[in-house]
């Protein structure tokens, strides 16, 4: 039987653009419903680099204590080439470069999802709710699950991922392949590892690997490479998988490695890297009427970019939702009304999507650009990146972290 439920806001989502933009609404006063298509929360890639941005926004949220006590501050990035065995660069995360101190860490990814969802009201998310259509109602988004249930909304948010039936509906295409795969893994120790907590960064011939302790026990690794023909087999088989990515590391130190060795052979599993191609972000509906994207429906950038999504699309939605009075609200009608508050959410959306589009192109080009050279299987690319251009590379990430998505309160 058929479910019909009213709205005022739905997110379609429940990863880190959905909660963080659930949480900064409630933190405002604003209550929504999140809708995910599982049964429980969703943890891909086991861990995620937090920069700086990413605390300013967390703690806008007031769970960045929460995550602090979890997990080790890191002191900087060491980066290492596997083709000659040297250090290529080291930076300090700790205020010695002109962007001051960067706080980073490598945050579990469930541990920060549960974070955000465990101080939502009960109720907020509504598990096994996949969204299969959307059709206009008058100043109203229809949801249509695929259990039967519709939904009547105000506004539409979509944060359902780089495949997102939001993003699609809004005229966006699907994200486009960068041309690499990713494989990432996380491996605990049955004693504390030893690392000292930095970012362990290593460059060969046509891959990228990293290694970053999460905390006293634990390391999250990633590997991200470009296929060739002969190694399709090795995308679609985890043994397979596991012993290319084993073979290109032989070079890297033996007790970093030996945390890829004991990765669980189904953790080895093999994705594309994706991308909204700047002109599109410049020119496509980043929000059209009362519906808009965020996170990685919006850009495939990561976690960090999600969570200020998050929050700047919180504040904006908390002026058209204000408990101010609209004008002349005693003369209007109740479609008058309808008009007027889909008006004051379309501005909203249309100021929100204004603030991120930009932002929004300049990470995507700097990470395109930078994953292009580290990555390159060019002999003066590879020569380039491991003599001239590793420290660049390197305060780069803390230039484009260094930024500050304001706070919940903030006009």
């Amino acid at each position: 039987m058929e479910t019909k439920i009213v709205e005022d806001i739905v997110i379609v989502g429940a990863g880190i653009a959905g909660l963080a933009t659930s949480l900064g609404l409630h933190r405002l006063g604003i209550p929504s419903l999140v809708l995910e298509s599982s049964d429980t929360l969703r943890v891909t890639g086991f861990a995620l680099t937090t920069w700086k941005n990413a605390w300013r926004a967390l703690d806008a949220l007031a769970v960045g204590d929460i995550l602090r006590h979890k997990h080790l501050l890191l002191n900087g990035n060491v980066t290492t080439s596997l083709i000659t065995g040297q250090q290529t660069s080291i930076t300090s995360f700790e205020g010695t470069s002109k962007h001051g101190p960067c706080e980073v860490r490598c945050v579990r990814r469930q541990l920060m999802l549960e974070a955000l969802a465990n101080e939502l009201p009960s109720g907020t998310i509504r598990y096994l709710s996949k969204v299969v259509a959307i059709e206009e109602f008058g100043f109203y988004k229809i949801i249509h699950l695929a259990d039967g249930t519709t939904i009547k909304t105000k506004v539409l948010i979509g944060c359902d991922g780089v495949n997102s039936l939001v993003a699609k509906w809004l005229g966006f295409k699907q994200a486009s392949f960068v041309g690499r795969y990713a494989t990432r893994g996380y491996s605990e120790s049955k004693s504390t590892h030893g690392f000292e907590p930095s970012f362990m960064q290593y460059f060969g011939k046509g891959f990228r690997a990293g290694a970053i302790p999460c905390d006293d026990r634990g390391v999250y690794w990633f590997f991200t490479w470009t296929p060739t023909s002969q190694d399709k087999e090795a995308e679609e088989n985890p043994a397979k998988l596991k012993q290319y990515v084993l073979n290109k590391l032989q070079k890297m130190p033996s007790d970093v490695r030996s945390f890829i060795e004991e990765t669980d052979i189904n953790s080895f599993l093999s994705s594309p890297l994706r991308y909204r191609h700047p002109w599109e972000l410049m020119f496509g509906n980043i929000s059209k009427g009362n519906v808009c994207v965020a996170g990685d429906a919006f850009h495939p950038i990561g976690g960090c970019c999600a969570l200020e999504d998050g929050i700047v699309l919180a504040r904006c939605l908390a002026e058209a939702f204000s408990k101010e009075p609209m004008r002349d609200i005693k003369v209007m009608d109740e479609e008058e009304k309808a008009n007027e508050l889909y008006k004051k959410i379309e501005g909203s959306l249309k100021k929100y999507a204004n603030v991120r589009r930009w932002r929004s192109i300049d990470l995507v080009a700097s990470s395109y650009m930078v994953g292009s050279i580290q990555q390159s299987e060019s002999k003066l690319a590879t020569f380039l990146r491991d003599n001239i251009l590793a420290g660049f590379l390197a305060s780069l990430l803390l230039k484009k972290s260094n930024y500050d998505c304001g706070k919940l309160n903030s006009s």
